[in-house]
């Protein structure tokens, strides 16, 4: 109890030295708490949705593709015969079967053709209303459809596109565009987590969606009281024979979670992964804390060491301080992780994905980790500073406060460093000279954890040499008050190591991640240039969304245009000359296609793709197979026949555009496959023969009936790839950013708790002469100097890491190395600045000290 007691008044004695340090263990718990309640929350969206809109069971086509068949390649969903719901309603154990129509593989705009497609990247549906979505949806105004012109919207979409009774929109599908005017709005009675749905009557969702007047894409079938969902799926498979898919309302609730899980889980563990980087800058934080307040405290544990206290006590007695701290900062940060998740639902919602707080979800297991982390992290990155505190002796009771240095524990400490950074530069050597990406990556993790602990081990080291550098270039200009910051931040360079190494981490990953983002995009722009030929792309916005037939019409009768390439991508089977078999997307392309993207043969002629029965494969399927040109490939076509293709050509695999494309004519797979089967084209490559500007201009109002196309020239491309890698990289610097914040807390807290150290010194100053702004003035530029070390060590490591990344991605085609220069400079002139900020209030409370007080402080 007596040591209880002791940390209990020392904790509450220091507590505005310990705030600091608080907030940073509750910055990363209430990260890691948000992350898990918001992916729970979602993950109970979904749960409800799929369980509220499944049926008892549910019947559909069952594709001949392993992988499925979607719209997305036909542009219209599989069918299953309308004769086979009567044979549904006779079989036993069955109340009720009812037919639906739907598709995602459509694009839907307003009066002035504008789309009305969620932003969120949630899908739009359009489908006949049924007694299934009755079921879940409630008509707040209007009335189902009941005619070919009517439409019925769901009421989130009305509400963000202003839509109203009596408004016209189109339906733009493989078969065209189907006009109607809005019958009725729908508002859904579970949560919508942001797709956007509209409602025809059946026989219109059929000649829309389908172009068929006799057929379902899915059928729904009702169990009779007292039918389990398992015997029922049992009945019907059994009265309609093979050839469907029989689901209970399980099973495709399983099935749709596990779509919305993956997608889940790398959000989720990405989260997680920034908030343990947060977690391990915090570490700095509370050693450097606890270790100033034992230095500041030790003539006292002196005392207290002469009067009888062992140093098991004296080591509990920091300990217990640390587990006040870390249940303290956990608890609060527990709450603000349920803040975070809400603020991450409004923030989705404004981006058109609806989460309703009456599924906020907070399992028993999310307080249980928060606590378990924030308090284990808090004791044990106050270990070394409590165990340093058990050393002091009874006679450091006679002497002045400060623990003088273990020498030979510095000694010690230098050489372990040198030798995990000496062991990191090797890993990364090893991992840049890599023959493959798989297993240089390896070598780079191990590089990059080394490097790391190894910056951090020798820091002391390194701040004496760095800061020096760093006041012979900055502080020397500031005379006197220069010097005194410059000999304040090499008083204690373990402090300074520590502080400055906090910041370093974020910083490390901000550089790398910058130079392989540009370097990316170095990469992908000259092999652009190198390599595609065409002076046009048309896809989808997506990048993913097929063409219609109408579109890809619409640019073939373009004036202007030289020639026209198409693209698609088909699924097929491939069987090899010594046996076995291997899935495989091939590209069936026009013969034009080689000049548009020039891909470098290796054995072969590629033009003779085209002339017959013929596939080319790229170099690095050849070298595993053992193919050579004149061999026979047996290829089945998903939903065709099967066709024996001579190996006509061996294309290089070194490069980033098409890399491992098979190729094979588009009058190759109209052989094999039925029209009906056959993948709408991914995209469509174009070279102009008139003036670019006009053929530019003209492809665009070619294609400007479907909003969900663009049109990008060279520049464009270029463009739209740069801005994509930004797009990403500024949300990893956002994520970052937490760690960064953190990092800024310990160079606060580090000088906060420097002043007090200094109190007896800044009065003596203060008494000498030194004005309070030239105080303010040593306080900020010592600041500076702390913060510009630890971004210097964090630039030049993570410029290391990203130019041993850049290796790696060479091996795949990348091989440009860029060094974003604009970014680093701005990355450590911003550091300056977050020095200047962190010292705001350590100097105002510097400079306010009252002189004879501060003298008098013992």
């Amino acid at each position: 109890m007596t040591v209880l007691r002791t940390s209990m008044r020392n904790f509450f004695a220091h507590k505005g030295r310990m705030a600091l340090s608080a907030v940073a263990v509750l910055l990363s718990v209430a990260f890691v708490c948000g992350t898990l309640v918001f992916t729970d929350t979602m993950n109970t969206t979904f749960d409800k949705l799929f369980a509220a809109t499944s049926s008892d069971v549910t019947v559909s086509a069952k594709s001949s593709s392993e992988t499925g068949e979607t719209t997305s390649r036909t542009g219209k969903p599989p069918v299953v015969p309308a004769a086979v719901v009567d044979r549904i309603r006779k079989a036993d154990g069955v109340k009720s079967a009812e037919g639906t129509v739907f598709s995602t593989s459509v694009t839907v705009v307003d009066a002035h053709n504008g789309k009305l497609s969620p932003s969120s990247g949630a899908p739009t549906i359009v489908g006949n209303w049924n007694g299934n979505d009755a079921r879940t949806m409630k008509i707040t105004s209007g009335a189902a459809p009941r005619s070919e012109d009517q439409v019925m919207v769901d009421a989130d979409t009305a509400d963000k596109h202003h839509l109203a009774l009596g408004d016209e929109i189109g339906v733009i599908t493989v078969l065209g565009t189907h006009h109607a005017r809005v019958s009725g709005i729908a508002a859904f009675e579970v949560t919508n987590p942001g797709a956007a749905i509209f409602y025809l009557d059946t026989a219109t969702a059929r000649k829309a969606l389908v172009g068929e007047p006799d057929v379902f894409t899915n059928i729904n079938v009702t169990a009779a009281a007292g039918v389990s969902d398992a015997q029922l799926k049992k009945n019907v498979a059994a009265a309609i024979g093979v050839g469907y898919k029989v689901q209970t309302a399980k099973e495709v609730a399983d099935a749709n979670q596990k779509d919305v899980q993956s997608f889940l889980n790398v959000m989720k563990y990405a989260m997680l992964g920034f908030a343990g980087i947060a977690f391990l800058v915090g570490i700095f934080l509370i050693i450097n804390t606890f270790s100033m307040l034992v230095a500041q405290r030790t003539r006292e544990i002196g005392l207290m060491r002469a009067i009888g206290s062992s140093r098991r006590q004296v080591n509990r007695s920091v300990l217990v301080e640390a587990l006040l701290l870390g249940v303290i900062g956990s608890v609060l940060g527990v709450g603000a992780g349920v803040g975070i998740a809400v603020g991450l639902m409004k923030l989705m919602g404004l981006t058109g994905m609806k989460l309703s707080t009456d599924d906020l979800t907070v399992a028993w297991t999310t307080p249980m980790i928060g606590m378990v982390l924030g308090v284990v992290v808090t004791v044990l990155a106050a270990y070394l500073p409590a165990r340093r505190a058990g050393k002091v002796s009874p006679m450091a009771a006679l002497r002045d406060a400060g623990a003088p240095a273990d020498a030979r524990a510095g000694v010690v400490r230098a050489v372990v460093g040198l030798l995990l950074t000496a062991a990191g530069g090797a890993g990364l050597y090893l991992a840049a000279a890599a023959d493959k990406a798989a297993e240089g990556s390896l070598w780079l993790g191990l590089g990059v954890v080394l490097s790391l602990i190894g910056f951090v081990v020798i820091g002391p080291l390194l701040a004496g040499a760095v800061v020096r550098v760093l006041g012979a270039v900055l502080l020397r200009a500031f005379g006197p008050v220069g010097r005194m910051a410059e000999r304040n931040a090499l008083r204690n360079p373990r402090r300074t190591g520590a502080t400055g190494a906090a910041l370093m981490i974020g910083l490390a990953l901000v550089a790398c991640l910058s130079v392989v983002g540009s370097s990316m995009v170095a990469s992908a722009t000259a092999e652009l240039d190198k390599s595609v030929g065409a002076d046009f792309i048309v896809q989808a916005s997506d990048g993913a969304k097929p063409l219609t037939p109408a579109t890809v019409k619409a640019v073939q009768d373009t004036p202007g245009l030289a020639h026209v390439s198409r693209l698609k991508e088909v699924p097929t089977e491939l069987t090899l000359p010594g046996g076995g078999a291997e899935r495989q997307n091939v590209f069936a392309t026009d013969p034009t296609y080689p000049k548009d993207v020039r891909r470098t043969t290796l054995s072969g002629d590629l033009s003779a793709v085209y002339g017959g029965d013929a596939i080319s494969v790229g170099s690095d399927f050849a070298d595993k197979h053992k193919l050579k040109v004149g061999d026979t490939l047996k290829v089945a076509f998903d939903g065709g026949r099967t066709a024996p293709l001579r190996v006509a050509a061996v294309t290089s695999d070194d490069t980033s555009i098409d890399k491992g494309a098979m190729y094979v004519a588009i009058t190759t797979v109209g052989r094999y496959m039925p029209a009906d089967r056959i993948p709408l084209d991914l995209g469509v490559l174009a070279a102009k023969s008139g003036d670019e500007h006009q053929v530019y201009a003209a492809l665009k109002k070619a294609v400007a009936a479907d909003p969900s196309v663009s049109v990008l020239d060279r520049s464009d491309y270029k463009k739209d790839l740069s801005d994509q890698v930004g797009q990403l990289l500024n949300l990893v610097y956002g994520l970052l950013a937490l760690a960064i914040v953190v990092a800024v807390l310990g160079v606060v807290n580090t000088l906060a708790l420097s002043v007090v150290e200094r109190t007896r010194e800044i009065g003596l100053m203060r008494a000498l002469g030194l004005s309070r702004r030239q105080m303010r003035r040593m306080i900020r530029l010592e600041s500076v100097v702390i913060a510009l070390f630890g971004a210097l060590l964090g630039l030049g490591l993570g410029m290391g890491w990203g130019a041993t990344a850049q290796k790696l991605l060479a091996l795949e085609g990348m091989k440009i190395l860029e060094i974003p220069w604009p970014t680093i400079t701005a990355v450590f002139v911003g550091s300056a600045f977050v020095g200047l900020l962190a010292a705001l209030v350590p100097a105002f409370r510097a400079a306010r000290m009252n002189v004879l007080n501060a003298i008098a402080t013992d």
